[in-house]
């Protein structure tokens, strides 16, 4: 069964180099049908040699080849990452795709591409330094969420690759150098789409894990915006606001004791104290990792407030570990 298989797989990968754009065009829908409803289909097709066919189809100008190419590298991706990894120019396709995603890549093809990046990423750790170097990537990723014009899965799919990029913290510094910061706070300021808010609140809680998080913040008073996200009156979901606890709090630890004053200070000035009512909510309701950085922050903002010791002195911290 499975040698017939491989000798499926060879068959339709060898048309991928057929000098007819109606043949490779064909076995390029076939291979993304297959690779998404077989799943143990994708490693034979990787081992019968078709990423580096996938991978210059990305180059193509044919939206229809880009979208299956792409679609059928993001379903390798999911079960079968290291043959991606280790082939040639493929972080380069990818990269070509998510750079012209404002004039000759689809909408779809940049949509895959940048949800192969986050796959390849979120389950293994040993890849995000790898892909972290690519600065035309990272660069990409921040261009599409900062672009008017942007669809909102391809702002939602970018979103996401930056959250897997700034897992890992020596990239993060990467990631504010090429804009990162307002590009983030632009979306949380100005997109009313709940769904996105959240996820670029997630970015931006991993993003101000580092000591550059502070300048960059400042300049868009982000310890005051992401404090107001914490005002009931807001509306913000339970999950923005665990986002925003989670970005105060580590720009308050990363950012040295001038980034802490600021976050106590937004936290103070909330309206009726709106912010704090905010924090507290978290420490009540929030998932066990949100509960205990709202915890966290509470003890580096109250003053000295007694009203919070039943949270700071009474809740078990080992029911809260990471």
């Amino acid at each position: 069964m499975e040698t017939a298989k491989r000798r499926t797989m060879s068959s339709i990968v060898a048309k991928l180099s057929s000098v007819s754009e109606q043949i490779r065009a064909a076995a390029l829908a076939e291979l993304r049908l297959i690779s998404k409803q077989d799943p143990d289909s994708r490693l034979i097709i990787a081992d019968a040699g078709a990423i580096p066919y996938l991978a210059e189809t990305l180059y193509s100008s044919s939206h229809s080849s880009q979208e299956n190419a792409a679609a059928t590298l993001l379903n390798i991706s999911i079960t079968s990452r290291e043959p991606l990894m280790s082939s040639r120019g493929l972080l380069d396709a990818l990269s070509h795709a998510l750079r012209h995603h404002d004039t000759t890549t689809s909408p779809a093809a940049v949509q895959s591409s940048a949800a192969t990046i986050y796959s390849l990423l979120i389950a293994e750790e040993s890849y995000r330094p790898i892909i972290g170097s690519k600065r035309d990537i990272i660069f990409s990723l921040v261009h599409i969420i900062r672009y008017p014009s942007s669809h909102p899965r391809s702002i939602k799919d970018a979103l996401k690759a930056l959250f897997a990029i700034a897992l890992y913290p020596m990239n993060r510094s990467t990631m504010i150098s090429l804009g990162a910061i307002p590009a983030l706070f632009s979306l949380i300021v100005k997109d009313s789409r709940c769904g996105i808010v959240e996820d670029a609140t997630a970015v931006m809680a991993q993003v101000a894990g580092c000591e550059e998080s502070e300048d960059g913040m400042r300049r868009v008073s982000g310890a005051n915006v992401l404090a107001d996200l914490l005002d009931p009156c807001t509306g913000s979901t339970l999950r923005i606001k665990e986002n925003a606890v989670g970005a105060l709090l580590n720009l308050a630890r990363c950012g040295g004791d001038e980034a802490r004053s600021e976050v106590a200070s937004a936290v103070a000035s909330g309206a009726d104290e709106g912010a704090m009512e905010g924090i507290v909510y978290v420490a009540e309701n929030g998932s066990v990792k949100g509960r205990k950085k709202a915890i966290d922050l509470l003890k580096l903002v109250n003053g000295g407030d007694s009203r919070f010791d039943y949270l700071i002195n009474e809740v078990n911290p080992n029911s809260l570990s990471i």
